[in-house]
């Protein structure tokens, strides 16, 4: 699979001066980790779900998560699982098609086991699993079952805790919150993908809900945990992981964004209508804003709970040229010696050894990601992706 796969290649070739990698389940953590994307989250009760994830598949979805916790009643967990090890059986009979990385969210860590077992054969499908309201203490126990799942299946399975719990939220008990966290994970590195934000839950926690034209940096006490989240556990120093970027609740449609750019974009020059309108609708200012919010605090990936943000996401993590002209002069050879150079772009001042870790982060997005032409923006990059 790759990120804008499911684009002509002639598209692809208009779009991108280096086209996007290709990956799969068997590629190094450190790839898929930041190929992760917009990761989106279905209730693992959908009676169709294995059509679904094939759809999806086709729409540009590179990463799935199937959940047992917080998207289902209490009722419904048992139905939920069987309606899981049934779809991965239809799955894994459809030879040929081209799924996402599937993860299972996880209520408790006898589920990692049990449910490994159940999906048999279909379990070469799986990726791993997302472990809710990870703490030291609750986390060891999904983190060990996972290990006990791996050892039994002999497939490589990773975890995705997901940083929720009060623990983390409250002031006084979040350093040493951190702390247990950076120790569990850190035992378990070679099996940790990404840790996922639970913003929705700190939020609960004050009976708070951002408004549809405001980010979660605007939420300043989720911004403060954001903020120690990455300062503690996303560090470029080689002992970080990648963290992700909080879910956005809202699809309704915002037409005023964007408009002026649409009548400018040469890309869109001759096109249907139809693409115009459909580009509209995927153009929600919060949300937009709030995926560059992510990125200039350190966040790569986000979690997702509608198609329609799937292309926005992906689109505004595509490197520009620029971006790509800078890290790459700031990584050559003969400059690992540091010093200061102008831009290709004669815009701005590139300082070797301080913007190293920054240019290493950049050519890794754009490994898999790409990097866009010149002229080529958000806008055409998101028309591109409609899908058809």
């Amino acid at each position: 699979m790759r990120h804008f796969g499911h684009i002509a290649p002639e598209v692809r070739q208009r779009l991108f001066h280096r086209e996007p990698c290709e990956f799969g389940t068997d590629s190094p953590a450190r790839l898929l980790s930041a190929a992760l994307g917009a990761t989106l989250y279905s209730p693992a009760t959908r009676p169709r779900l294995a059509d679904d994830i094939v759809k999806r598949s086709g729409h540009g979805v590179v990463s799935m998560v199937l959940c047992l916790e917080d998207s289902i009643g209490d009722e419904d967990v048992t139905e939920g699982e069987e309606n899981l090890v049934r779809q991965f059986a239809d799955l894994a009979g459809r030879p040929g098609a081209e799924l996402p990385l599937l993860f299972i969210r996880v209520r408790t860590p006898e589920q990692i086991p049990d449910l490994v077992r159940r999906l048999g054969p279909a379990a070469r499908l799986l990726s791993g699993f997302v472990m809710p309201k990870f703490t030291e203490e609750r986390g060891i126990p999904f983190l060990e079952a996972l290990a006990t799942a791996e050892a039994e299946s002999g497939r490589r399975l990773f975890a995705m805790p997901v940083l929720e719990s009060p623990e983390l939220l409250y002031r006084e008990s979040r350093v040493e919150t951190l702390e247990g966290i950076s120790r569990a994970v850190g035992k378990y590195r070679e099996r940790v993908l990404a840790l996922r934000l639970g913003v929705t839950d700190f939020c609960s926690s004050y009976g708070l809900r951002r408004a549809p034209d405001m980010t979660a940096y605007d939420v300043q006490i989720v911004a403060s945990v954001i903020a120690d989240v990455v300062n503690m556990l996303g560090r470029a120093d080689g002992t970080g992981f990648t963290v992700t970027g909080p879910v956005w609740e809202y699809f309704r449609v915002q037409e005023r964004m964007f408009k002026p750019q649409l009548r400018r974009s040469p890309f869109l020059e001759g096109q249907a209508e139809e693409l115009r309108e459909a580009l509209i609708e995927h153009a929600m200012d919060g949300l937009l804003r709030e995926i560059a919010l992510d990125q200039a605090n350190g966040l790569l990936g986000k979690t997702c709970i509608h198609p329609s943000h799937v292309l926005p996401v992906h689109a505004l993590s595509v490197v520009s040229h620029e971006e790509f002209s800078d890290a790459q002069d700031i990584l050559r050879p003969e400059r690992c010696g540091g010093g200061v150079l102008r831009s290709a772009y004669t815009n701005k001042m590139n300082e070797v050894k301080p913007h190293r870790a920054w240019a290493e982060r950049t050519m890794l997005r754009a490994e898999v990601f790409g990097v866009a032409n010149e002229d080529i923006g958000f806008v055409e990059l998101l028309a591109a992706g409609i899908p058809t």
